[in-house]
């Protein structure tokens, strides 16, 4: 099997030469759209990126140029068409879970950052300012975190927090047994979620009954204008919203790995260049905003299992088996 490697990047080339040993394979730095769909003609199966894009329109092109086969590296698969890739016959893949532990520690670690103030409390040690006024944090013990999405790495974080003594609040369609044995935990719906929190962490995918879950309506039930955090998509939350949310002290403050219009900017330098977003400067511009680039996956274990999975997925198409990881 030939596979072409779409968006690829310094930090998991080590991961995937240790892992496609059995393929004929290639890689570009290039995010596979339109205007680069060509390169993966005379292959067999691509691998992509969560911030490549294919539509309808490239998929079409995939299939004229032979591919049968897309696995991606990432859980979340809302970049490609999948309805598309099915009618066409094309079969895809995705790394259903890696280390959960990945973003469910770095969730705790914005929380931390932000809560303490750490980003401004370096910025001013820096600058010889030894001042604690504008450093005032709180404790998280005791403290009520609303959890929406306890899949993997959600109730990975729900066990993590508990060991900080927090109450914890979980929204999900379906129940955890293992976080039902927490005293200090519940099922609640949104609304209950909502009012009660005085954290509340988004880890669910994104699809059509989640885009904008987190909206204007969302934010005039959260009474204790809690803190937000997002490691999930930046879709789930509506930003103009947002910001609106934050202006107006609906909200206390919010730490977010993902934007809503990220592709095309994150995992790439942008250094001297201009970014064309407005909601995306304010936002940055914030000061109880913290904001990092999607880089919540990103542990050697964490890049070690999604090199490995999609090795897997490769393979059983290789060999004419059935993979159970197919959407």
């Amino acid at each position: 099997m030939k596979v072409k490697i779409f968006s690829i990047h310094e930090f998991e080339k080590n991961h995937i030469l240790e892992n496609y040993k059995d393929f004929e394979f290639e890689w570009t730095n290039q995010q596979l759209n339109i205007n680069t769909v060509e390169i993966a003609n005379g292959f067999d199966a691509i691998a992509v990126f969560s911030s490549d894009k294919l539509d309808s329109e490239v998929l079409k092109k995939l299939y004229d140029y032979g591919i049968k086969y897309i696995s991606t590296r990432s859980v979340g698969f809302d970049h490609i068409d999948l309805s598309t890739a099915h009618s066409l016959g094309i079969k895809v893949a995705n790394v259903p879970e890696y280390s959960p532990y990945s973003v469910a520690e770095f969730t705790l670690a914005l929380i931390m950052m932000l809560n303490r103030n750490l980003y401004k409390a370096v910025k001013l040690f820096k600058n010889q300012d030894y001042r604690l006024d504008s450093l005032v944090g709180f404790d998280l013990h005791n403290k009520t975190v609303g959890i929406i999405g306890a899949g993997k790495i959600g109730s990975t974080f729900a066990k993590i927090i508990n060991g900080f003594g927090a109450k914890i609040l979980v929204y999900d369609i379906e129940k955890n047994r293992d976080l039902t044995l927490y005293s200090n935990l519940k099922y609640v719906d949104l609304d209950y979620l909502y009012a009660n929190s005085d954290i509340i962490s988004l880890s669910l995918p994104l699809n059509d009954e989640t885009k904008y879950l987190i909206n204007i309506d969302s934010f005039k039930k959260m009474i204790k204008k809690p803190m937000l955090i997002n490691t999930a998509r930046g879709a789930i939350i509506n930003t103009s919203d947002l910001i609106y949310a934050l202006e107006n002290g609906m909200i206390s403050s919010a730490a977010l790995d993902v934007f809503e219009r990220e592709k095309g900017i994150y995992f790439h330098d942008y250094t001297n260049k201009i970014i064309s977003d407005d909601e995306f400067h304010k936002l940055n511009n914030m000061d109880n905003v913290l904001m990092t680039s999607h880089q919540a996956f990103l542990t050697k274990e964490a890049l070690s299992g999604i090199a490995s999975t999609t090795n897997y997925n490769l393979n059983c198409w290789s060999n004419n088996k059935k993979c159970e990881n197919e959407i």
